[in-house]
């Protein structure tokens, strides 16, 4: 069970958080430390650390950014910005900026999935709702290569972003499906 100041927070998914003990560099006190074996989580020799008797608490104001990460590690990327990541680098156009601005908005993602070209545009990218910045999708199908297609649907706007796996993504515009 954890600390009644820890309730509610865990270290993944269903685990409680690990104890460490609470430890503060000696000549620059302040700073809260998770200690470690032979030092602080962040690399402090332990020499040069005071130790108390105490939890090392990550999530606090003062906790050691670099013994945080460590025991929170850095958090996964959700799929909406992982997708933000790659549609950044995409062709520019409105498209791609509308579908920026929706993923900066927490849009949702409803769909990415990856295979073959020919395959993914014909069972879903929706070619004949496509009113906007579709162009390159035929050379992306007679390519006849690998492709991730994602869906985006933000509001009244739906976007098909395809990400060929030898090129530069790029989004289009569809008529929102039913």
């Amino acid at each position: 069970m954890p600390e009644p100041h820890l309730e509610g927070w865990r270290f993944g998914p269903g685990r409680p958080p690990p104890f460490l003990t609470l430890c503060e560099e000696t000549e620059a006190p302040g700073t809260r430390h998770g200690l470690a074996k032979g030092g602080s989580l962040c690399g402090i020799p332990q020499d040069r650390l005071t130790v108390y008797r105490g939890p090392f608490v990550p999530v606090h104001d003062m906790a050691c950014p670099g013994c945080r990460s460590q025991v929170l590690g850095d958090p996964e990327p959700s799929v909406g910005e992982r997708l933000l990541h790659r549609v950044r680098g995409a062709v520019p156009g409105r498209p791609r900026e509308e579908l920026l601005s929706a993923l900066r908005q927490g849009a949702e993602v409803g769909l990415w999935v990856s295979g073959p070209a020919q395959e993914l545009v014909r069972r879903y990218a929706g070619r004949e709702r496509i009113v906007e910045g579709g162009e390159p999708v035929e050379a992306v199908v007679r390519a006849d290569r690998r492709l991730g297609l994602a869906r985006v649907v933000h509001g009244t706007r739906e976007f098909v972003v395809f990400i060929p796996e030898d090129g530069r993504p790029f989004v289009a515009r569809a008529e929102p499906g039913e």
